[in-house]
């Protein structure tokens, strides 16, 4: 009987040591026997995000800084992983060959200074719409995303307006940080400077966006035949819903410097956890500040 158990206990020590050693080779280190390291899978909880920064107009020096930014927040925070594309083919939910992923794959699209008019044809941009609007998934616009589908309405609707030049064209810029409470926002003080390029934008108003960042107007020069705003109104960064999807758009990122700013990183990687639904803010219009 003794002999039974023996064999019994050490029957479970066997099982118990190749259990160890299946699972010191699946995190890739060596397995059992000296077998080659069983490949790492991506964990199931990763989010997908797609970075396209195809241009058409100007192309921005920044561009490859902001890509290489974003990839590497995913990667060191654990939080999404990222696909990089100069093209616009995965912007489609048609079934595509080889591997290529489309956008039922992704759960956030990042424009990073695309410009001019994409290469998209109608279904791709019903597709692309659907995919914020009516499947709840995020977009992030940075900097000339703005400057981008003039021919195409609903891309303004939904990321809040469209260049209309950057009067100051890149200066110390005075800013005011209109809602602290946003995680984007929160680590900027009430009021600070960036040195960077800020967009006038046209076709946007305040009562349909929350205005997280804004110029202060009581600090820019007016003497200037490029304002073309009336109401002294210049928005930096808001937020904003289309449908059920989450929108979050910033001037700043323009010169490839910003990207090594640890305020603007932390802005951006706080905006795409937000707009990924990871974090909770305001997307309700206020009034301009008062005094401004």
């Amino acid at each position: 009987m003794r002999l039974l158990r023996n064999t019994f206990s050490l029957s479970l020590a066997v099982v118990g040591l190749a259990m160890v050693l299946s699972s010191v080779g699946s995190q890739g280190q060596p397995g059992p026997m000296g077998t080659p390291p069983v490949p790492h899978a991506k964990p199931t909880h990763l989010k997908h995000v797609l970075v396209i920064s195809q241009t058409k107009g100007f192309e921005h020096d920044s561009i490859s800084a902001a890509m290489v930014a974003i990839y590497n927040m995913g990667k060191e925070s654990g939080l999404w992983d990222t696909e990089l594309r100069t093209d616009t083919k995965l912007l489609t939910k048609k079934d595509l060959q080889a591997n290529a992923k489309n956008l039922n794959y992704f759960d956030l699209i990042v424009f990073a200074s695309t410009t001019g008019e994409l290469d998209l044809d109608d279904s791709q941009k019903q597709d692309f719409l659907s995919f914020v609007h009516d499947d709840g998934k995020g977009f992030v616009g940075i900097h000339a995303a703005l400057d981008t589908n003039y021919k195409w309405p609903e891309y303004g609707e939904m990321i809040g307006g469209w260049f209309d030049e950057h009067p100051w064209t890149t200066f110390n810029a005075p800013i005011i940080n209109e809602d602290p409470d946003f995680p984007a926002v929160r680590h900027f003080p009430k009021a600070f400077v960036k040195y960077d390029e800020i967009y006038q934008p046209k076709s946007w108003s305040r009562d349909k966006v929350n205005v997280l960042l804004s110029l202060d107007p009581s600090k820019l020069d007016y003497n200037n035949p490029r304002v073309h705003r009336q109401d002294h109104d210049f928005a930096v960064a808001w937020s904003k819903m289309y449908g059920k999807g989450r929108v979050f758009y910033s001037t700043l990122g323009h010169t490839e410097e910003s990207w090594q700013d640890p305020d603007i990183r932390k802005m951006y990687f706080e905006a795409i956890r937000w707009a990924l639904g990871m974090t909770e803010g305001s997307t309700a219009s206020h009034a301009k500040p008062a005094g401004h």
